[in-house]
């Protein structure tokens, strides 16, 4: 068995070679075979799109259009599997996952985590499944949109909840770290309300935004400027794209649509009863300054795989609820990961 410390040394010199297959070749999936080609993974993917599959084999990728084989291989070679299709994709996705490697190492890149966890529950519980969601992406789709740059320098959050694996944990933080993200470990339901606030809520206000706008005739879209194109910026996301991802997290986001309903309510009663906006734009503009801080000021850690799963897992949750992004392993893991020389 070896000490523990040879042990987490074994798990993390594992984790930092694995190879990885992706299923669904969009933005983030074709971005994420790129990164981990180049960062020297053996990888290779699969998307149900034939014409995909093609463009991306012409680009010198190893890709099929046959997802069962494509995890077949993966149990042959206990690769990470790496779901990455929308979430009304997902099941039928899970399902040839449960069926081919029904005891796979997987991971996915899905923007709500708990509705995902519940469907590998229900079409591939026997998976070492660990939820993944990077922080990143553009308006535009398909495995064109792609970039290998796409994870630099961005957040990539793994979730990290009670029943957590931490071998496969280990192997979802160190492919995020060799795409060139950063991550930040957190519980799936502390996740899933948090980027209804960041993340879904901004999408459905932009696309209301860009719909006033537009309303208002060829004159105002001749004025809009930077302000309106950065507000309605993710308003051109393919629109069943969005409502999937804001759909799939429909509890937190009412909250969340709530509490900016109330404020654009006594926005508007300040309008119109004292023509004053003093107090919602103060609030508006501390919360960006708050942003701007933790930007500047964000807590960069090294980590380790020691001490017991359950110390482990509340550590890094704790990590991530401070803010603290996870940037790489302590040297003391890297020399125990780092094989014996003959």
């Amino acid at each position: 068995m070896g000490t523990p410390e040879e042990q987490s040394g074994a798990v993390l010199g594992a984790a930092l070679t694995r190879p990885v297959c992706v299923l669904g070749l969009g933005l983030i999936g074709g971005s994420l075979l790129r990164a981990a080609v180049d960062a020297g993974r053996d990888a290779w993917g699969a998307s149900a799109s034939e014409t995909t599959a093609e463009k991306a084999r012409a680009d010198g990728y190893d890709v099929s259009a046959d997802v069962g084989a494509a995890v077949r291989r993966a149990a042959e070679t206990d690769a990470l599997v790496v779901v990455a299709v929308p979430l009304t994709s997902m099941d039928d996705v899970l399902a040839v996952v449960g069926k081919e490697a029904p005891d796979c190492r997987l991971t996915d890149v899905t923007s709500v985590k708990e509705p995902v966890r519940d469907a590998v529950e229900r079409w591939a519980p026997g998976t070492r499944f660990v939820g993944g969601h990077p922080m990143t992406g553009t308006e535009f789709s398909g495995w064109d949109a792609g970039s290998l740059q796409l994870f630099h320098d961005k957040v990539w959050v793994v979730a990290t909840d009670d029943d957590t694996d931490l071998e496969v944990w280990a192997d979802v933080v160190a492919l995020a770290l060799a795409c060139g993200a950063t991550v930040v470990p957190a519980a799936s339901d502390e996740h899933d309300v948090a980027v209804a606030r960041i993340s879904h809520l901004p999408h459905l206000l932009a696309a209301v935004l860009a719909a006033v706008g537009a309303d208002g005739g060829e004159l105002a879209l001749a004025l809009a400027a930077g302000s309106f194109a950065d507000g309605t910026r993710v308003a051109a996301t393919r629109p069943e794209l969005t409502a999937a991802m804001c759909e799939g997290n429909r509890a937190a986001l009412l909250a969340a649509f709530d509490d900016a309903l109330g404020r654009l309510g006594a926005a508007r009663g300040s309008l119109a009863s004292t023509g004053g906006l003093l107090a919602t734009l103060t609030a508006g503009h501390d919360g960006r300054s708050a942003l701007d801080a933790a930007r500047l000021d964000r807590r960069e850690v090294r980590v380790d795989l020691s001490g017991t799963p359950v110390e482990r897992l509340e550590a890094m949750r704790e990590l991530g609820r401070s803010g603290a992004r996870i940037i790489g392993w302590t040297a003391e893991a890297l020399e125990a990961a780092a094989p014996e020389e003959d």
